[in-house]
């Protein structure tokens, strides 16, 4: 599968939210997350990877953030 980037406009309103998105990305690095950015200024998450993106949505909204 080809390598795809994904940009998402998450609410994360202090470090600990963008903790929490920074640790579930760390752990898809297993099912082919290559490269993560999460910047809270911008509430943007950048994630590069093989994995689909319906699976990288999904990892997201499980630590309870808003995805716009």
């Amino acid at each position: 599968q080809a390598e795809q980037t994904y940009q998402f406009d998450v609410k994360m309103t202090c470090t600990g939210c963008s903790g929490a998105v920074t640790r579930v990305l760390e752990k898809a690095k297993s099912d082919g997350v290559q490269e993560y950015n999460v910047d809270l200024a911008t509430q943007l998450v950048t994630v590069k990877g093989t994995i689909p993106y319906d699976d990288v949505l999904a990892r997201i909204k499980k630590t309870g953030k808003e995805v716009r």
